[in-house]
């Protein structure tokens, strides 16, 4: 049957069906040994089906902020030409408003793992959308630089609340087979957002240039009034449930989650287990800070996997490809304004189209190939658009390399390291820290997000912008060896299976070999 059979049997361990007797049998069902009875099967498909759309649709609202990050990533790469005209601020002045949202989402970021363990982690996406919101509303609104500056700064802080939360969110409510496809839909609204920001710059760029801006940063106000809909709908995550003691409210919302009322006593005693819910071992806010300060062996090898892969995901340059696609191709011959909108909207395409290849074989390849595949793709284009811009220069030849290499260079990063650097770091860290430790994570990756791109202009001045990518292609080599030795594969274990591999280095080693012949099992039946 393949892997896909695997994905509709269920959401077991490996979503394994082996034979004709199911592994699980319901807890309330009066059928003994004919467990094959016509009538059962055909409820518990039906269960099976309604499972899955429940938790498709949890993850579907709570990436809805991921949106509203993406789209002003997308919509200042335009909107910066209108309002340099509009306010006449400095490159200086330009480089701060497009980097600071960067290094201000990290507040956010850090006061979100906190702000999640207090307030759960569906109320945090609320106070995103709300701080977000605001912060759009003065942007648009803005007078001068400093209000800009204002209203860029609680923008920022919205956006690191909601980035570091959702991919928590939904690891936390998804069976452990569909948990990478599920965990990278943020990647996916940011992606999305990202097109309809450049969309938004194209459709608005006719416009007067003191009017064109406002209404491009003002139309990312919308997807918050959709945020606000769907926290009526989207169940609180069990395991933050847990953590509060709520053990029968988790039991609820994981009966709705999993289609099998026995694994869900298996997976609910897991998460007792891994809590501390079960001892006497209290949650505490000073305990979690401290292991972190002075982590233990495995802990210290979850933290350099989760944090290290979310610097690379951006030192290797793809915000300042995203935010200064226009600069890179008017270095390369485009001179027209509208042509050179229309060419950044080629970037969002395909950025955001071959996200969607990375959603259907993360959970069937995994997340260590698809990471192989990415930084190497992306390497040979950053190498290669050094080349095209500083070796073939200005003219049709040079227009059409920048924008294959760069188109290439996103399409490579959606197919890896974009979604499943947030998949790994919304999973490998244990229960009590995982908040935390993968707001940590967000945070290196808002600080190099926000380093590369308040610095990318000037370098540029210094090196050249080919120069610049040059070096970028440099740090993707880099990263390449980084997943090699230190990204173990996650793929179809559950969060307590991970924090176990952490722990036993030989295990990490074999967790491969395991899976293959998980895989290579479930072919044969």
């Amino acid at each position: 049957m393949g892997l896909v059979g695997v994905q509709e049997n269920g959401n077991g361990e490996f979503g394994l069906s082996i034979g004709t007797k199911n592994k699980y049998r319901r807890m309330d069902s009066e059928v003994t040994e004919d467990f094959d009875d016509g009538s059962h099967h055909h409820h518990q498909e039906k269960r099976s089906s309604s499972t899955r759309k429940y938790v498709l649709a949890c993850a579907i609202f709570a990436s809805l902020n991921s949106v509203l990050l993406g789209y002003d990533v997308g919509v200042m790469s335009g909107a910066i030409i209108f309002i340099q005209e509009d306010l006449k601020i400095t490159e200086v002045q330009e480089e701060v408003l497009v980097g600071c949202l960067s290094i201000l989402s990290l507040f956010g970021s850090l006061a979100g793992g906190r702000t999640s363990d207090i307030i759960g982690r569906k109320w945090t996406m609320a106070l995103a959308a709300i701080i977000f919101q605001t912060g759009a509303a003065t942007m648009t609104l803005a007078p001068s630089f400093e209000v800009l500056i204002i209203g860029r700064f609680l923008a920022g802080i919205g956006i690191g609340f909601g980035v570091m939360i959702a991919p928590i969110y939904i690891a936390e409510i998804s069976p452990s087979v569909t948990r990478g496809s599920l965990t990278s839909f943020p990647e996916i609204f940011i992606n999305l957002g990202i097109l309809l920001g450049y969309v938004s710059n194209f459709a608005f760029s006719g416009l007067p240039e003191h009017i064109s801006w406002r209404v491009m940063l003002g139309v990312g106000i919308l997807p918050s009034f959709f945020i606000g809909a769907a926290l009526f709908i989207i169940p609180e995550s069990p395991r933050w449930l847990v953590m509060k003691n709520r053990v029968e409210e988790a039991r609820t919302v994981l009966l709705k989650t999993i289609d099998n009322e026995a694994e869900v006593e298996e997976r609910l005693a897991e998460i007792l287990l891994a809590a501390g819910t079960g001892s006497t071992e209290k949650y505490e806010e000073k305990a979690v800070w401290r292991e972190m300060l002075s982590p233990s062996p495995s802990l210290r090898r979850m933290l350099i996997t989760g944090v290290g892969i979310q610097c690379f995901q951006q030192i290797t340059g793809i915000d300042a490809t995203v935010y200064y696609s226009p600069e890179i191709f008017q270095g390369a011959g485009i001179q027209d304004k509208s042509k050179l909108l229309a060419a950044t909207v080629a970037v969002g395409v395909s950025k955001t189209a071959f996200i969607l290849v990375a959603i259907f074989l993360i959970d069937k390849l995994g997340r260590k190939p698809l990471l192989y595949v990415s930084t190497i793709g992306m390497t040979i284009c950053l190498f290669s658009i050094g080349v095209t811009l500083t070796f073939i220069g200005q003219g049709q030849v040079g227009i059409a390399m920048a924008i294959l290499f760069v188109c290439s260079n996103v399409a490579f990063f959606s197919v890896g390291i974009g979604p499943v650097c947030w998949v790994l770091t919304s999973e490998i860290f244990p229960l009590r820290l995982r908040a935390q430790a993968a707001a940590l994570g967000a945070v290196g990756n808002r600080v190099c997000s926000g380093l590369v791109a308040m610095s990318f202009l000037s370098v540029s001045r210094a090196i050249s912008v080919g120069g610049t990518f040059f070096v970028f292609s440099v740090i993707s080599a880099i990263s390449v060896l980084f997943v090699y030795a230190l990204v173990p594969e996650t793929k179809g274990k559950s969060l307590e299976q991970i924090e176990l591999l952490f722990k036993d280095e030989h295990e990490w080693q074999g967790s491969e070999v395991e899976l293959g012949d998980v895989v290579h099992l479930v072919q044969k039946q």
